[in-house]
């Protein structure tokens, strides 16, 4: 997970270097291969995130929102199956000027942590289960493809799974466009990795895709959350009249 607010333990190895930790002749023999599931996210300060719910929501509201997506996201990567997941949660600061860099930056500084492949998730879909997880890291794990890869319904991404950090495939890619994850997929399989690809969801970033996503996962922290907001926003509107 990466954090505004949190330094981090990692430096850059020089100015503008990105340096990527490598097994020395592969992952060790005496173990089971294990995964990192990385996720990318800015902390839910009012003003800061899902600001395109705003309006309908208020910066408040929509901080919440954003909060209770990261709960879920984090809740499905903690109960992730799988003896490859490690136990608990490092956080590491974001660095980078686009979210290109910042993408490549956390995958590299998770993986000189612990040099395994890795699975990276935004906070934007709560919807997000274990299941999806453990089959993004599966092939990777099990080296039956070198990508993993989720696309968007806004046509975007929602998943980036790597056996191995090459700044290379992400560093360039225009983020946050129409056709982010077409150009994402293609400079995968131009660079000759096997992709499997996984269903494609929907990113909370409109007050209509929090209803779906709401309605798709009744019980959720999301679905709480937004029913509260729906009830408050109810409830003033009973006293103002």
């Amino acid at each position: 997970m990466t954090g505004e607010e949190y330094a981090g333990k990692h430096r850059r190895a020089g100015a503008g270097a990105i340096r990527v930790p490598r097994w020395s002749s592969g992952p060790p023999a005496d173990r089971v291969l294990a995964a990192q599931v990385v996720v990318i996210a800015k902390e839910p300060v009012p003003g800061r995130v899902k600001t395109r719910l705003t309006p309908p929501f208020t910066p408040a509201q929509a901080a919440a929102l954003a909060e209770a997506s990261l709960v879920d996201t984090l809740a499905a990567v903690a109960a992730t199956p799988g003896r490859w997941l490690p136990a608990g949660f490092d956080v590491i600061g974001q660095r980078g000027a686009g979210l290109d860099e910042r993408i490549v930056w956390a995958l590299v500084d998770a993986q000189e942590t612990l040099a395994v492949p890795l699975v990276l998730i935004g906070m934007d879909t709560p919807q997000v289960t274990p299941g999806l997880l453990a089959a993004a890291a599966e092939p990777l794990v099990s080296d039956t493809a070198d990508a993993t890869f989720g696309m968007a319904e806004d046509g975007g991404f929602w998943l980036l799974g790597l056996r191995r950090i090459d700044p290379a495939l992400v560093l360039g890619v225009p983020m946050s466009q129409p056709d982010t994850g077409s150009r994402q997929l293609a400079r995968l399989e131009r660079a000759g990795l096997r992709v499997r690809q996984l269903p494609e969801l929907i990113d909370v970033d409109t007050a209509a895709e929090a209803e779906h996503i709401a309605a798709a996962t009744p019980g959720s922290a999301f679905a709480t959350c937004l029913t509260g907001l729906r009830y408050g926003a109810a409830l003033a509107g009973a006293v103002a009249r």
